[in-house]
């Protein structure tokens, strides 16, 4: 809390400057392009590992990064919080992209693998639950990278499955049937601060280096 404060008073004195004038644009309104959904492990930094300003990403933030699916009649099946974000990024705000992002040595993956039964904690002991077809995903053998330690084979495995429940949106599926959204699987390595993005043609995570983006970049449409 200390660090937290003097961090405050800190860029109030020498950094508030340079930012003034895009918080006062902020002010009026926010227009951001992306939907980033991510866990909400103080390790995992989206600004500042994607390089990015106040007003870039509307970010999602939940322990393992899960999204409960959505039944036919457009409800979520469970917390609406998730539902109510997505709506809102696309809807109101029209983000183009999506972006789940998954992260090693995820304390909700080691949970989940470990058997949701021995967490004490009711809620977060039902929340989990929609990491549970990620678990079973990879007790059939299914797995990006067996090098990895199994907790996080099965973050990667997660990334994608949580992929399948955003698509269960219905107003998702529209938007990506009409070209107008993509959704992008990224992994962070906490040891070595990179980032993978999910390689379709491939079947796996890559490394998110300057020919990989340039793959990303050219599939957008702006």
């Amino acid at each position: 809390m200390k660090k937290l404060i003097r961090g405050i008073t800190d860029f109030r004195k020498n950094v508030l400057e340079g930012y003034r004038e895009t918080f006062a644009r902020l002010a009026l309104g926010q227009s951001p392009d992306v939907l980033f959904i991510a866990c909400s492990d103080s390790r995992v930094v989206p600004n500042l590992f994607a390089s990015t300003d106040p007003g870039d990403l509307f970010v999602v933030r939940n322990v393992g990064n899960l999204i409960p699916p959505c039944q036919e009649d457009g409800q979520s099946v469970g917390d609406e919080s998730e539902a109510a974000a997505i709506e809102f990024s696309l809807l109101t705000l029209k983000v183009s992209s999506i972006i789940i992002c998954g992260h090693s040595e995820c304390g909700a993956m080691q949970g989940i693998l470990a058997g949701r039964n021995n967490i004490s904690s009711p809620n977060l002991r039902s929340w989990l639950q929609y990491g549970e077809k990620s678990l079973k995903k990879l007790h059939e053998g299914f797995s990006l990278d067996k090098s990895l330690k199994l907790h996080n084979q099965l973050s990667q495995v997660n990334v994608i499955e949580q992929k399948k429940n955003m698509e269960s949106y219905p107003i998702v599926a529209e938007l990506i049937k009409q070209n107008k959204l993509k959704i992008y699987c990224w992994w962070f390595d906490i040891a070595t601060a990179d980032v993978y993005s999910f390689n379709e043609s491939l079947g796996r995570f890559k490394i998110l280096d300057d020919e990989e983006a340039e793959l990303l970049l050219s599939s957008l449409n702006y």
